[in-house]
Order: C-alpha cells, then structure tokens, then sequence
C-alpha cells in the first residue's frame, strides 16, 4: 500500500514539476530575453560556477526586467537555465 501513494504522490507531482519549468522558460523568453541572447549563457568567461552562483545572478539581474517576480518565479527561471544551459549538480 505504501509504494502505492507513493506512487501516486510521483505521478501527481510530475506535471506540476514540467508546469513549472515550462513558466521558467517562459518568463525568461518573455522577460530577460529582450536584453540578451541565450549566447550569453554559453560564454566561456562565466561567473556561474554553482546553483547559488546562478541563482544569484538570476536574482541581481531581475530588476532589470522592470516586472516584480515571485520567489518561485525566480527559482524557475534558475532552473530553466540550470536545465538549458549550465547543467549544474543541484
């Protein structure tokens, strides 16, 4: 019975987790997107070494972007240019 739920915890959580990483692709396009390209990402000379790093830049360069985000919209930005780009060991 217990592999059960959690099987269906697993399934009930799949969709949100690609809902939320679909909204971090589409802030960023929407959002950051109009100041650079996603080369930007690819440079050799990066500051982002790690997910703090990233997330760091992610949150310094928001205000940029003249919208207010949410913490969570923030964090799937993150993740959309962990999953992307940077590839990094969460």
């Amino acid at each position: 019975m217990k592999s059960i739920v959690s099987l269906a915890l697993l399934a009930l959580a799949l969709p949100l987790q690609a809902q939320e990483l679909q909204r971090g692709r589409l802030l960023y396009v929407t959002y950051c997107a109009t100041c650079h390209t996603e080369k930007l990402h690819e440079r050799d000379k990066t500051v982002v070494k790690s997910m703090a790093d990233l997330r760091d830049q992610v949150v310094r360069w928001a205000p940029q972007t003249k919208r207010s985000f949410t913490p969570d919209e923030l964090e799937d930005v993150v993740q959309h240019l962990n999953r992307s780009h940077y590839r990094l060991v969460k």
